[in-house]
Order: C-alpha cells, then structure tokens, then sequence
C-alpha cells in the first residue's frame, strides 16, 4: 500500500508538471493582501532581477470563472505568457469560501450581492490586492484593468461601477449583466469595457448588448466583440483576450 500511494503522488505530481509545462518559466508568487489569508492571489511575471518599465508596470486583474479557485492558476500564466507583452504583471484573486453552499449561489460576493457570514466584498478585495501590488512594485496607474469570465463578470462591473476605484478599464467575458445588482451606471463615465460573448452561450447575448447600450449611454467607451462556440474560451483565446487588452490600452491613452 505505501508503494502504491508514493506511485499515486509521482503520477499526480508528473501530470501537474505536464499540465503547466508550457508555462513553466513563467514565475508566480502567492501572496496575501493586507496579510490577510482569505485575501490570496498570485502575482504572475515578476522575473527575478528585472527591472521595471520606466512609467511602472501595468497590471491586469483576473478574476476567473467557475469557482474562481486557485486551479486556474496555469490558464493564467498563459495569458501573461500568450497574450500580453512583458511590460505586464497578472494578479489572479483566488475566491473566498465563506461556506461549503456558498459556491452554489454566488462565487465572488459585492456589496449589492453580498453572503452571509462573508467578511469582506469582492469590490474591497480588488482594492487591496491592488494597493498591495503598487506597495511592492511600481505600477502605471493608467493601466489597472480587470479580466473576469462567466462568475468572474459580475464583480468586475460592480467593481469598475464604484466611484472611488483604481479600475480603468473592464474586459468581461461570457458574463451576465444585472443592473439592478450594479452600482449607479452614471459612475460609467470615462470608463472602459471590452464585451466578448457568444451567440451561442446559454448566458443570453442580449445581456451583453443590454450592457453595451447602457453603459455607453452613461458615457463609458465600450467594445462588445462575438466569437463561435457558445460558453467557455473557444478559438484563438489568447489572440482575442490580447486583442481586447489592447482596445482597452488605447481608450486609456486616449
């Protein structure tokens, strides 16, 4: 028995290296904003003796989808990796359990759509990994962006819809739109929020296209994009989501 257990961790530790061998000169750090532990991230690309863009790093926020679990963790690294020049650094929020029956109704709690027994929202939690980021390493401050798909949409509008928030600009993928869930859109103005949805997704499209006419008409820039093959990243997924980073980029420098 113990030989077939060590063989089960040599098969499991082979399959992960498999998993992320493509990925694996991209460097991660798991760190804990506010030292707080329910507050976890990764902070993706920072190589050993490098040195910093001269106006600082711009930084993109993930908050995936599903269960918005630690396991998206190689999927990240290639986005930083395929989609991104090496002027970037990823953070990818890890989503709190604040209950075994949480996951069921809501992955990343905000203030309109909170959880009991949640100690804080994902609107803080984004604020803080970012003002931690920035306390450890130069940032360029015109270029804080957030990437969520499916669970991973709706705290990113809610978040980048707050009126005080380091958020430019919003690439929501896949994602429904509530705005009875939202903040006031009249915080929109001047903002920035690239749409890529489906057709197909059983997430209706007309969500993502309520979103384009409302946001753009409390004066946010907004770009929605469609793409084949119903829920879930299809295609050339790291050529759309550095496609979207970049429309994001230029409505900022503009």
């Amino acid at each position: 028995m113990r030989h077939f257990g060590l063989i089960c961790l040599f098969v499991g530790l082979v399959a992960t290296l498999w998993a992320q061998g493509d990925v694996a000169d991209v460097p991660a750090q798991t760190l804990y904003a506010n030292d707080d532990r329910n507050k976890m991230y990764f902070l993706i690309g920072l190589r050993k003796d490098a040195q910093p863009p001269k106006e600082g790093y711009r930084l993109l926020l993930i908050l995936p989808g599903g269960d918005g679990s630690a396991d998206f963790l190689p999927f990240c690294k290639r986005i930083y990796k395929f989609a991104l020049n090496q002027g970037y650094l990823v953070a990818q929020l890890v989503a709190p359990k604040w209950s075994e029956d949480q996951f069921n109704q809501v992955v990343w709690p905000t203030k309109q759509l909170n959880w009991q027994g949640a100690k804080f929202t994902t609107e803080e939690f984004i604020e803080a990994v970012i003002a931690d980021v920035k306390k450890r390493h130069p940032i360029d401050s015109r270029y804080v962006f957030a990437l969520g798909w499916s669970s991973g949409g709706p705290p990113i509008y809610s978040a980048i819809l707050q009126k005080e928030t380091a958020l430019r600009g919003a690439f929501i993928a896949m994602s429904v739109y509530k705005p009875n869930q939202l903040p006031s859109r009249e915080n929109a103005r001047g903002k920035a929020f690239y749409l890529l949805h489906s057709p197909e997704d059983f997430i209706p499209i007309r969500m993502a296209r309520q979103a384009e006419t409302d946001l753009s008409k409390h004066g946010a820039r907004v770009n929605l994009q469609t793409y084949e093959g119903g829920h879930g990243w299809h295609g050339n997924v790291y050529g759309m989501i550095r496609e979207g980073v970049l429309w994001l980029e230029r409505q900022v420098g503009n």
